[in-house]
C-alpha cells in the first residue's frame, strides 16, 4: 500500500511536470498491442519501446509498475488484473518528459441473467399489454453491453446503453409486449452481449436468462364455417348441427332456443318444431361470443316428384303396352 502511495504521489508530479512543460508535441513511445482489452482477473502484457535515446523510461500503473530503467522496451505485465480502473502510463525522459496512457478496457461477463414479468402473476390476457424486465446483474463495462430480447428464434428488440462504467453494474432493462391468442405457450428469453471491438474475445462473450413461457388466455371465437348463419331443415326431417369454439381456458358451449330454453351441449339437433332463431353461446373468463342462427322450415317435396315420376312411368308404359297390344297382335 505504501509503495503504491509513492507511485501515485510520483506520478501526480510527473503529469504536474509534464503540464507545466507543455512543449512536447509528440511523446516518442509505441504500444504494442496498441491497445487491450482484458477480463477480470486476467493476464495482459504491453510493450512500451522508443527509437530515440533517452535519459530512463518506465511504466506507472497502480498493478505491475515498471521503474525507470535505461532500455527502449520495457513491458508492463500482470498475471492478475484486479484494478478496475486501472490507468497504466508509459514515461519516457526525452528532451524533457512526457507521458502517454495505455488504452486498456477491463470487462467482466454478468453473474446472473434472468427474465421476469413486471408486477404480474399467473395467465396474461391476449391484447392487454404487459412488461418484460431482463435483469442483468455484475457486468462491465455496460457501455458495450447490448441486451437482446427474443421470442422462440424471433430477435424482438434489442436494448443498448449511454452510461460509462469501469466498475460493475446492474441493469433492468424492460420490454412492453401485447400478446395475441397465438402467443399461448411462447417462450420469451434476453440475452446480454458484450462487444467490445476488434482487441476484444471472439465470439462476443454472452450470456443468457432461462425460458420465460407465458400463458394467454383468449376469448372464446366460435368456427362459423362449421355453423351457418342459415340452416335449413325439411319438413318432417331433422339435422344435427355443431357449434365449435376456440378460447383459453376451453369455452363451455351452450344452445339458447327462443327465450328460455337452453341446452349444454356442442351438438343441437333441430326440426320443424324448433325456434325459427337459435344460438351459439361460447364463454369463458375472458368473455362470451354468440352465433345466432336462422332455422329455415323447407317443405319436402320429393315424395311428391317421385309419385310423379312414378305415375308418368305407369302411364307410359300402359300406352306403350296398348299400341303394342293393339297394332302388333292384329
Amino acid at each position: 500500500m505504501l509503495k503504491r502511495f509513492y507511485g501515485l504521489v510520483y506520478f501526480s508530479t510527473l503529469l504536474l511536470f509534464v503540464t507545466l512543460t507543455g512543449t512536447q508535441a509528440e511523446c516518442p513511445v509505441q504500444f504494442n498491442p496498441h491497445r487491450a482489452v482484458v477480463r477480470y482477473n486476467g493476464s495482459v502484457a504491453v510493450n512500451c519501446s522508443t527509437s530515440v535515446s533517452h535519459k530512463g523510461m518506465g511504466w506507472e500503473a497502480s498493478e505491475g509498475a515498471v521503474p525507470k530503467t535505461s532500455n527502449s522496451l520495457i513491458t508492463w505485465r500482470v498475471s492478475h488484473l484486479t484494478e478496475w480502473e486501472i490507468q497504466p502510463y508509459c514515461y519516457i525522459n526525452y528532451d524533457g518528459q512526457c507521458v502517454v496512457e495505455f488504452p486498456i478496457t477491463v470487462y467482466k461477463t454478468p453473474d446472473n441473467v434472468s427474465i421476469s414479468i413486471v408486477k404480474h402473476t399467473g395467465p396474461m390476457i391476449e391484447g392487454r399489454q404487459y412488461q418484460l424486465q431482463c435483469d442483468v446483474h455484475g457486468v462491465v463495462p455496460v457501455q458495450n453491453l447490448t441486451v437482446k430480447w427474443y421470442k422462440g428464434q424471433t430477435l424482438l428488440d434489442q436494448t443498448t446503453f449511454t452510461e460509462n462504467s469501469k466498475t460493475p453494474v446492474n441493469v433492468n432493462p424492460t420490454l412492453l409486449i401485447r400478446p395475441d391468442r397465438d402467443d399461448d405457450g411462447a417462450q420469451y428469453w434476453c440475452e446480454a452481449q458484450l462487444d467490445l471491438g476488434a482487441e476484444g474475445p471472439q465470439p462476443l462473450p454472452k450470456e443468457t436468462s432461462d425460458f420465460l413461457y407465458i400463458t394467454v388466455y383468449s376469448k372464446p371465437i366460435i368456427n362459423e364455417t362449421k355453423l351457418p348463419s342459415v340452416v335449413p331443415v325439411f319438413r318432417g326431417y331433422s339435422e344435427e348441427i355443431v357449434c365449435e369454439a376456440e378460447g383459453n381456458p376451453k369455452p363451455t358451449i351452450s344452445w339458447i332456443l327462443g327465450t328460455n330454453d337452453i341446452v349444454y351441449n356442442e351438438t343441437l339437433t333441430i326440426s320443424e318444431s324448433t325456434p325459427e332463431n337459435v344460438s351459439c353461446v361460447a364463454e369463458n373468463s375472458v368473455g362470451t361470443t354468440t352465433r345466432h342462427v336462422e332455422v329455415f322450415i323447407q317443405e319436402n317435396y320429393i315424395p311428391i316428384i317421385l309419385g310423379i315420376i312414378a305415375a308418368v312411368v305407369v302411364a307410359i308404359s300402359v300406352i306403350i303396352i296398348y299400341i303394342y297390344l293393339t297394332y302388333y297382335k292384329k
